[in-house]
């Protein structure tokens, strides 16, 4: 199949400053004064926080080379591509600024962060350069009918105009939905509503507190008010009566007009519990949890760390994976893919525990055998010792088999039998000595 996009003519079209396609380009929706385009999502504060909160979870995260060879060994490798990786990916972003924008990009409204790379002449990693989402454009070929032997690339919008680029030399990360595996799909889409009426509420409360937490009411006169006599009364009411300047103020009413209230408090319109609800549903199409966002209601002391491990677990496993695997797959090369090398981010800043907890942990991998001293000083950051790089195992431990061998003596007697017979034997014989 071959998008009909890619065969759409581009024309250039002015627009009018009136236009209301104008604010569809610059992210407005013109019906709802919100938006989930672009910046514009941002402004409703749960999605602002659920971003920030999955953007700070990548970035804080080193993200380090290892080869495996084929016996399961694992080591660390170091080269350029590692530094680059942990120091600075290009030369304007450090490694904590560039995997912020990056995952930023992808919970935006298209739902993809795509990353150009840049290579040498001699085909190394020297850059790695975000895009906007908003200049790229994805093009499938499947019959091959524009080129031979080209099934997807990628078309980016530069100054200079449009410039094609090969799968091979883009890194594109996903949202966690697709539909067909090549394009993301972002929760913003299927939370538009939700965001919508969030970012109504926001402005329900600014507008509350902005009047002066005064209610709304009727005016009743006896008589009849030209237009221009409503607008006039109107517009002196409010200024006397409106704003926090004027909160618990009386305001002053002429003859043959009189005030009646109109009274909806925010708890019977159900107020505070639908905002409630609002937040815990768009917290849960991103995968956050409710103390992350200060919601403690259902959170103790006691499962605060268990909440943080689920975090890992439900949240921010599958989107490391998806990180992992499109980049050990296109930064490396087929050389380097056969020889073992692979890229995974160090989790052990969101898994460790407090330092009771860790130290017991390895206490429990090296007297078990599986965890040398200098692999845990290393964890810890600290130097490693000549001595540590053996595997220790404690001796009361033995197989199955063998278990009660310890007690067992010549004769296949064990040392509790020997010793009793030992006992009366020493007895006899000195009965038998006093009876000679």
């Amino acid at each position: 199949m071959i998008f009909r996009q890619a065969f759409e003519k581009r024309e250039a079209e002015e627009i009018s400053p009136n236009d209301r396609r104008l604010l569809e380009i610059l992210g407005v929706d013109p019906e709802t004064e919100y938006s989930t385009r672009g910046k514009a999502a941002l402004r409703e504060a749960t999605v602002f926080a659920c971003i920030k909160i999955l953007a700070e979870s990548v970035s804080k995260l080193p993200l380090k080379i290892y080869q495996e060879d084929g016996n399961g060994f694992k080591r660390q490798v170091s080269n350029d591509l590692a530094t680059l990786l942990k120091l600075r990916p290009n030369p304007y972003m450090s490694a904590s600024d560039f995997w912020r924008c990056v995952e930023t990009q992808r919970n935006m409204h298209k739902g993809n962060a795509y990353v150009n790379i840049e290579f040498d002449d001699r085909g190394n990693v020297v850059g790695l350069w975000p895009i906007d989402q908003e200049r790229v454009t994805i093009y499938v070929d499947d019959t091959g009918y524009v080129a031979p032997g080209v099934k997807l690339w990628y078309e980016v919008e530069t100054e200079d105009g449009l410039r094609r680029v090969m799968p091979d030399e883009m890194l594109h990360f996903k949202s966690m939905l697709t539909l067909d595996g090549i394009v993301g799909i972002s929760p913003l889409d299927s939370l538009k509503g939700l965001i919508e009426g969030g970012a109504s509420a926001q402005k329900f409360m600014n507008n509350f507190y902005k009047q002066g937490l005064q209610v709304k009411g009727i005016v009743q006169y006896v008589g009849d008010l030209n237009e221009k006599a409503k607008k006039e009364f109107r517009e002196r009411f409010e200024s006397m009566s409106s704003g926090l300047k004027n909160s618990h103020r009386i305001a002053l009413m002429p003859v043959g007009y009189q005030y009646q209230p109109i009274s909806l408090t925010m708890h019977d319109a159900q107020f505070f519990e639908n905002n409630k609800m609002t937040v815990t549903q768009i917290a849960s199409a991103f995968g956050i949890k409710l103390h992350q966002l200060n919601d403690l209601d259902r959170s103790t002391h006691t499962n605060m760390e268990q909440q943080e491990k689920q975090f890992y677990m439900d949240t921010m496993q599958p989107i490391l994976t998806m990180y992992e695997q499109e980049m050990t797959y296109k930064l490396f090369t087929d050389r380097q893919l056969s020889r073992g090398y692979y890229l995974k981010f160090n989790v052990d800043s969101i898994l460790r525990g407090d330092l009771k907890a860790r130290y017991e942990a390895y206490k429990i991998g090296i007297e078990g055998g599986f965890l040398k001293p200098n692999e845990a000083r290393v964890k810890e950051e600290m130097p490693t010792d000549p001595a540590g790089d053996r595997l220790y195992a404690n001796g009361n431990i033995i197989p199955l088999e063998l278990a009660g061998s310890q007690y067992v003596k010549g004769g296949g007697q064990t040392e509790e039998e020997g010793e009793d017979e030992g006992n009366s034997g020493a007895s006899g014989d000195t009965g038998n000595t006093g009876s000679e």
